[in-house]
């Protein structure tokens, strides 16, 4: 139940990081380096991403957060 859940949550944030980068879901294929057809099926609820591409969602995830703070104002 805990991994269902903390998989939901990392597909709404990568959701909002393809959304807030306007970038299609075939884009962010080619930058997880999957097929548009595997991301489809995650945000469809059809499938979950294996191990390996839970490691680079997540660190993908980890830059865009990066680059959001160094120019981050204050």
């Amino acid at each position: 139940m805990l991994y269902y859940v903390y998989m939901i949550e990392l597909l709404e944030k990568l959701e909002l990081y393809r959304l807030e980068n306007k970038i299609s879901q075939r884009k962010l294929a080619e930058r997880l380096g999957v097929a548009y057809n595997t991301v489809n099926r995650w945000f469809t609820d059809r499938n979950k991403p294996n191990k390996i591409q839970t490691y680079h969602i997540k660190k993908l995830l980890e830059i865009h957060k990066l680059k959001d703070t160094h120019f981050e104002i204050t």
